[in-house]
């Protein structure tokens, strides 16, 4: 098959590991950076030139690593990519919703999904309230435009988070504010969904000092059984936010495991190394069924 990684870096891991898991299994791969894309929006023949004058036609399967700083730009190639009749391993919608954090606590919130409990405001005059809402400090404060833990801070007591809420407001910058699920101790859980499987699942625990697990905070992962529970909320957590494949983040609280976040690009490196799974090969594997599946209807 003809199938393209769209993204923005050829050098990053888990481009370069599916560009080269892909190739040993026969497929015809391309690189496809989303900024060099530029589109022809026609009725009759949408197509998507690549800068020096490509036309990029014919792909069976594109397999979308967008950035949220891209979100727009990359979903409307992955759209006219669509148009032309490729499968897309995650669609535009789903990635849409998976990178809008607010919109991903909404939904999962409307299907009986349990996340903690989440606050949102646009004007500092109700930050004391919003504090409240939330069960009152400690609590955790992110930007909605972050990613790998970026933006994220814990406020101890409620005068800290009032300040740190009323001075990313000062930026105009939008935030959540969730309860602090201090029983977590600064672990998390990520689980690979391909399909309707959990096909690998990592615990990311924190350095010391530290609430972030995230591993490019340093954190340290390995691989763990998750429970029957987790399996499930995991699970519906990618159905809600619509993605074939996903990185779910769980948290362990007292009443249960809370969704923290769905990702639409996980990354291969760490719940690779940590479990020793072939991911790429299972994206691959979920991407052949479905193409094969595709052309057997239109047969």
């Amino acid at each position: 098959m003809k199938i393209a990684v769209l993204a923005t870096d050829p050098d990053l891991y888990s481009n370069r590991r599916l560009m080269e898991a892909g190739a040993a299994r026969g497929h015809e791969m391309h690189f496809v950076a989303i900024r060099n894309c530029y589109m022809d929006i026609t009725a009759s023949r949408p197509e998507i030139h690549y800068r020096g004058g490509e036309i990029l036609t014919k792909f069976d399967a594109i397999i979308p690593r967008i950035r949220p700083a891209l979100t727009f730009y990359g979903t409307a190639v992955l759209r006219q990519f669509e148009m032309q009749g490729a499968y897309c391993l995650n669609g535009p919608i789903g990635i849409a919703r998976a990178q809008d954090k607010l919109r991903t606590m909404q939904l999962l919130c409307n299907k009986g999904v349990d996340i903690p409990r989440t606050g949102f405001a646009n004007s500092p005059l109700d930050t004391k309230d919003l504090i409240k809402t939330v069960g009152g400090a400690p609590v955790v404060i992110k930007l909605l435009e972050g990613t790998q833990g970026m933006g994220v801070v814990l406020a101890e007591t409620n005068k800290a988070a009032e300040s740190v809420i009323n001075a990313f407001k000062t930026l105009k910058a939008n935030i959540l504010v969730q309860e602090f699920i201090k029983e977590s101790a600064g672990v998390d859980l990520r689980c690979f969904v391909i399909g309707d499987k959990v096909v690998a699942a990592m615990e990311r625990r924190a350095v010391d000092g530290e609430f972030r697990a995230n591993i490019h905070l340093g954190g340290k992962a390995g691989k763990i059984k998750i429970t029957p529970q987790e399996r499930k909320i995991a699970l519906a957590a990618a159905k809600v936010v619509g993605l074939k494949v996903s990185g779910v983040d769980l948290i362990r609280s007292h009443s249960g495991p809370k969704v923290l976040e769905v990702n639409a690009s996980p990354g291969l490196e760490g719940v690779e190394g940590a479990t020793g799974k072939d991911l790429a090969g299972l994206m691959f594997e979920h991407i052949e069924t479905q193409v094969q599946r595709r052309f057997k209807k239109g047969a």
